[in-house]
């Protein structure tokens, strides 16, 4: 291995060409850190430098994972982020759901998928966009539309939203049906 000043970073995702600032055979250097045990492998060309605790290897973060194999714009979403905005919905995935502007299809990396798509959506969404995604993916969540329409009413009339910003989002990245019940839940607002 190269004396140049290698550094690994602990839970960090590594491509193989990213290792091509330490030697001019990246490939050579990612198969001897694997099998020296610094590198795990995720997929072809990707690997993790794992971070150690008590009970063993931790795996690399969902975020991690997508920064290194998409190398540009994404976004995290799915039951995690639509159960936490308090809609009454209570769903899980096997798959990770993420949104990108380069891959769809279905992805393991580390024995861990990823459902890909591509498709629009803000550059930090809000909460507010995470409202109409999971409006936009209700069946998926196990949700019954008309109970969130209910449950988001609710939810705008004590303010837990931004009634503005809601009715944007609705009308960027929501079908009509998706902006007819964002439409009716802020009539009350």
């Amino acid at each position: 291995m190269p004396s140049s000043g290698l550094v690994l970073e602990p839970g960090h995702v590594y491509r193989t060409r990213d290792l091509s600032q330490w030697t001019s055979n990246p490939a050579r250097l990612a198969r001897r850190l694997v099998e020296r045990g610094q590198f795990k492998p995720l997929a072809q060309g990707l690997f993790v430098h794992p971070r150690k605790s008590r009970f063993g290897a931790v795996p690399p973060a969902d975020e991690e994972v997508m920064r290194a194999f998409l190398d540009g714009p994404f976004v995290l979403t799915g039951p995690e982020r639509w159960n936490a905005l308090g809609l009454g919905t209570s769903a899980a995935f096997a798959a990770q759901l993420v949104y990108n502007t380069k891959r769809s299809g279905e992805f393991t990396f580390g024995g861990r998928r990823f459902l890909l798509r591509r498709v629009a959506f803000p550059e930090h969404p809000s909460p507010e966009w995470f409202v109409v995604d999971l409006f936009q993916h209700a069946e998926q969540a196990a949700a019954d539309r008309d109970d969130l329409t209910t449950a988001l009413d609710s939810a705008v009339r004590s303010r837990r939203f931004d009634p503005e910003l809601l009715r944007s989002m609705a009308r960027e990245y929501g079908s009509l049906d998706t902006q007819a019940r964002v439409a009716s839940a802020l009539g009350a607002a």
